[in-house]
């Protein structure tokens, strides 16, 4: 189960790293020469997703699961984005937003097809922090990203989604952000909740990725970095 992976690491204080796969954005054979680079680096997840998706996800999912045997978790930006071969997936909850569709709309429409295809689902509460510009997640999702500079505010979300039961809190700049979230936020987020914290967004760098991890981020999602220059996965 990937989520006892997630709770067993946050227990033995070991850091996670995923790297995330935009289906959009992956032909196949350049697909399949990544996945071999991620075969070599210390990533423990593939994350699939992205806003938008037109190339059935499913298929995207095959080729990794058939070129790697490193975990796969979908992460969503859509109910159309599921799949019955990945390892998991991550159900979101947009809790930083008040649009009811990613709060809950989406989620009643693929209930039944996620019950039935038996995909480990994972309820996470989702955080969008500005980052300096606005984000596709923001555009698609139509909310609006929470202040950087009212870290009470994004710790409050924080808490409020574990109090809702909610198993896991991803706080996300968006893909692309102009910057990282700061570590102020991520520490002040860490020591208020206690399931695993998720990060994402503007992590290009071993020096932002260790920051993270220092401020109390369980597991970190990088993307955009790779998609620029996949030969930079050496470093992490």
């Amino acid at each position: 189960m990937i989520y006892q992976i997630l709770l067993e690491a946050k227990r033995n204080r070991k850091k996670l790293v995923a790297v995330l796969i935009d289906p959009e954005k992956s032909e196949t054979q350049k697909l399949i020469v990544f996945l071999e680079l991620v075969n070599r680096s210390s990533v423990d997840f593939i994350f699939v997703g992205g806003s938008i998706v037109s190339k059935p996800i499913d298929s995207i999912v095959k080729i990794i699961k058939d070129n790697s045997k490193k975990p796969v978790i979908l992460f969503p930006g859509n109910i159309m984005q599921i799949s019955d071969n990945a390892d998991a997936i991550l159900l979101l909850s947009l809790i930083s937003g008040r649009n009811p569709e990613f709060l809950i709309g989406q989620h009643v429409q693929a209930a039944s097809y996620l019950k039935k295809i038996g995909v480990e689902t994972i309820p996470t509460g989702y955080v969008l922090i500005e980052s300096g510009s606005t984000t596709s997640v923001e555009y698609m999702s139509n909310t609006r990203a929470l202040p950087s500079n009212k870290s009470e505010l994004i710790v409050a979300t924080a808490i409020a989604g574990e109090m809702l039961g909610l198993k896991a809190i991803y706080l996300e700049g968006g893909s692309g952000a102009d910057e990282p979230i700061n570590k102020k936020i991520i520490k002040a987020v860490a020591e208020s909740i206690s399931v695993p914290l998720i990060v994402g967004g503007g992590i290009d760098s071993p020096e932002v990725l260790h920051t993270a991890f220092n401020a109390g981020a369980d597991l970190v999602v990088m993307g955009t970095v790779f998609e620029k220059n996949p030969e930079k996965l050496a470093l992490f």
